[in-house]
C-alpha cells in the first residue's frame, strides 16, 4: 500500500520530535499506546448466506503509540486492514501509518501538525472522529491551533484535508470556534455553582468544480465554497441544564440531496434535571438538508465533515438493537424524553435494596416537503415550513426498564419496549415494522470470584422475518476468565439459529478472546450512523493491549 507523501513527511517530523523530548531534562516523558486486533477465520454457511471469500483469515488490526511531555507530544497509528472483516468496503483495504501528529504546547497555546480530530459544539458543523466498529476515521490532515489567552476563553482554528480510507480528499476544510465561559468573569455565578457557556463556530469547505450534468447539454455550476455556522448556549445550575443550538449551511448541492441548491439548517433544544433519585431529559431536534461532506459525490458513511446525532436510545440488548435507527440526512423532526427514578430502600416499592425504574420515549418524523420544479437537480428542490410535519413516522420506541436487587447476591433487570421502525426509510425497502420486545437479565454472584449472568429476550412482530428469541449465559471467574454462550433464533420466517461461544482471558492490560459461531446479517450502529454487516460464520480471535 503506497503511503501518501504528506504522511511520510509527517512521519519524519514525528521522528524528529524524539531529540526534543530527550533534551527536556526537567520534564517527565510518558509513553502510552494500545494494540487492537480482531481476526475472523471464515467458513461458508449457505443457510445464513455468508459471502464468498478467498481469504483464509480476515482482520482489522491497529497499533497506537503516543509520547507526551511538557512541551511536545507526538503520536502515530499503524493499521493493517488488507484483508478486512465482513462489511467493510474494498477501499478500506490497505496497510500503513495513516495517522501521525506532533503537538507543541507552550503556556496558553498548542499547535498540532499532522492528523487530528476535532468537534465544534454538538458536531452540527464539524465532528471528525474514529469509530472502528463502523470503519469510520474522518480525521483531518493539516494544522490546528488551540488558544486559551484568558480565563473562560477558548479559541480554535484549523485547516486540513479529510481522510477517506487510504486516500485524502482534495477539498480543503477550514474553520474556527470560540467558547466563552461567562462564570469565569462573573464571580456570583461561580459562587452559586452556575455555569453559562456561549459558543460560535464557522466551517468552510473549498472544493473544485466537477462535471455534473442535468441533461445532455447542461452542466451544474457548483459552488466552490460552502460555509456552515453554529451558535449555542449551555446553562448549568444546580441539577438543571439546558442546551440550545442552531446551525445553518449555505448552498451545497451533492449526491445526498440530488444536487439541489437548498440551504440547510438544524435546531436543537435539550433540557435536563437531576437530583438524588430523580433524573429527567427532554430533547427536540429539527434538521433539514444538513448532509455536509468533504466530497459532494460520495455516498455511504464516509467523508462527513459534520455529525447529526440520533435522538433515540442506543440499545445494548441484542433484540432491542435488531432494528436500530440511522439519522436521515434529508431532514427529520426528532424528540426524546426520559425519566429515571429510584425508589428508596425500605419502602413498599423500594424493598430492602431500592428499585430503579427508567422510562424512555423517542419519536422521529418526516419534515414537510413542498417540492419545487419537481425537485430536480439545479433547483431549490423543495420548501419546508419549520414547525410542520411531513408524511410518515421514521422511528418510534417507548421502553421501560426496571433494575431490582433482591439479595446481596442476586440482581434482576427487566425491560419492555414497543417499537415502530420504518425499514423503507432507513434501509430502502421493507415497510413499517411494529414489534414488542421483552428482556430479562439476571446476575448471581456466588462469591467474590464467581458470577453467573443470564439473558432471555423475545421479540414478537407480524412483520419482516417474524419473531426472534435470544438467550445468553456468561460465567465470570475473576480475575482472569470469562465463558459465554448465546443463541439468537428466528422462530418466524427462517427458523435459523445464530449460536456463539466465547472464552475470554484477561491478564493485566492484556485481553484475549477466542470464539466460534454465526453472526446474523444486519446493521451495526453508533450515534445514528449505521453500517451494514453481512452474515458470517467462523472462528474469531480478538486481542487488546493497553500500555
Amino acid at each position: 500500500m503506497a503511503i501518501p507523501l504528506k504522511i511520510r513527511l509527517l512521519t519524519l517530523l514525528w521522528l524528529a520530535a524524539f531529540p526534543v523530548l530527550a533534551q527536556e531534562k526537567d520534564n517527565k516523558v510518558t509513553v502510552s499506546g494500545s494494540v487492537m486486533s480482531d481476526i475472523l477465520i471464515p467458513q461458508d454457511d449457505k443457510k445464513i448466506g455468508t459471502e464468498e471469500t478467498d481469504d483464509w483469515a480476515e482482520t482489522n488490526t491497529y497499533a497506537d503509540v503516543s509520547i507526551m511531555s511538557k512541551y511536545v507530544d507526538a503520536g502515530a497509528r499503524f493499521e493493517f486492514t488488507q484483508y478486512p472483516l465482513p462489511g467493510f468496503e474494498q477501499k478500506f483495504k490497505g496497510w500503513g501509518v495513516p495517522n501521525v501528529y506532533v503537538k507543541g504546547k507552550y503556556k496558553w497555546a498548542e499547535l498540532t501538525l499532522g492528523t487530528f480530530y476535532e468537534q465544534f459544539g454538538s458536531g452540527f458543523v464539524l465532528r471528525t472522529y474514529e469509530e472502528r466498529s463502523l470503519g469510520i476515521d474522518n480525521s483531518l490532515l493539516g494544522a490546528r491551533l488551540v488558544m486559551k489567552p484568558y480565563k473562560g476563553i477558548t479559541i480554535k482554528a484549523l485547516s486540513g484535508k479529510q481522510r477517506r480510507y487510504w486516500a485524502i480528499n482534495h477539498s480543503l476544510v477550514s474553520g474556527a470556534d470560540i467558547e466563552l465561559g461567562l462564570e469565569e468573569w462573573i464571580k456570583p455565578m461561580l459562587d452559586k455553582g452556575t455555569f453559562l457557556t456561549l459558543g460560535a463556530s464557522w466551517v468552510n469547505k473549498h472544493e473544485g468544480q466537477e462535471d455534473i450534468m442535468t441533461d445532455a447539454t447542461h452542466k451544474l455550476n457548483l459552488p466552490e465554497y460552502v460555509n456552515a455556522f453554529d451558535v449555542r448556549a449551555n446553562l448549568q445550575t444546580g441539577g438543571f441544564g439546558i442546551l440550545a443550538e442552531y446551525a445553518w449551511k449555505t448552498e451545497d448541492p451533492s449526491f445526498d440531496n440530488g444536487y439541489i441548491y437548498r440551504k440547510g439548517n438544524v435546531a436543537m433544544l435539550s433540557a435536563s434535571y437531576s437530583q438524588r433519585g430523580l433524573s429527567v431529559l427532554l430533547q427536540a431536534k429539527r434538521s433539514d438538508n444538513m448532509s455536509f461532506r468533504s466530497r459532494r459525490g460520495i455516498t455511504g458513511i464516509s467523508s462527513y465533515i459534520n455529525h447529526m446525532p440520533a435522538f433515540t436510545m442506543e440499545h445494548t440488548y441484542t433484540l432491542a438493537a435488531l432494528y436500530p435507527y440511522a439519522t436521515n440526512p434529508d431532514g427529520e423532526w426528532a424528540y426524546q424524553a426520559e425519566v429515571g427514578y429510584k425508589f428508596k430502600r425500605h419502602t413498599f416499592l423500594g424493598g430492602k435494596y431500592g428499585t430503579d425504574i427508567k422510562v424512555n420515549f423517542s419519536h422521529v418524523h418526516a419534515i414537510e416537503h413542498n417540492v419545487k420544479d419537481g425537485g430536480a437537480a439545479g433547483t431549490d428542490g423543495y420548501g419546508s415550513a419549520f414547525f410542520k410535519w411531513g408524511d410518515g413516522t421514521y422511528y418510534q420506541d417507548i421502553n421501560v426498564q426496571i433494575e431490582k436487587k433482591f439479595t446481596k447476591s442476586f440482581k434482576l433487570n427487566l425491560m419492555y419496549m414497543n417499537q415502530f421502525y420504518n425499514k423503507t426509510i432507513v434501509e430502502g425497502e421493507g415497510g413499517m415494522i411494529h414489534s414488542d420486545i421483552f428482556v430479562a437479565e439476571g446476575k448471581y454472584q456466588f462469591n467474590k470470584k464467581f458470577t453467573l449472568r443470564g439473558e432471555l429476550q423475545y421479540l414478537t412482530t407480524a412483520d419482516d422475518q417474524g419473531d426472534w428469541l435470544f438467550a445468553l449465559l456468561e460465567l465470570s471467574m475473576l480475575p482472569h476468565w470469562m465463558f459465554t454462550v448465546s443463541d439468537e433464533y428466528n422462530c418466524g420466517e427462517t427458523n435459523v439459529h445464530y449460536y456463539q461461544g466465547y472464552v475470554t482471558f484477561n491478564y493485566g492490560a492484556h485481553r484475549l478472546q477466542l470464539g466460534y459461531g454465526r453472526t446474523r446479517a444486519g446493521y451495526n450502529c453508533s450515534g445514528g450512523v449505521c453500517r451494514y454487516v453481512p452474515a458470517s460464520k467462523g472462528v474469531t480471535l480478538s486481542y487488546n493491549y493497553n500500555f
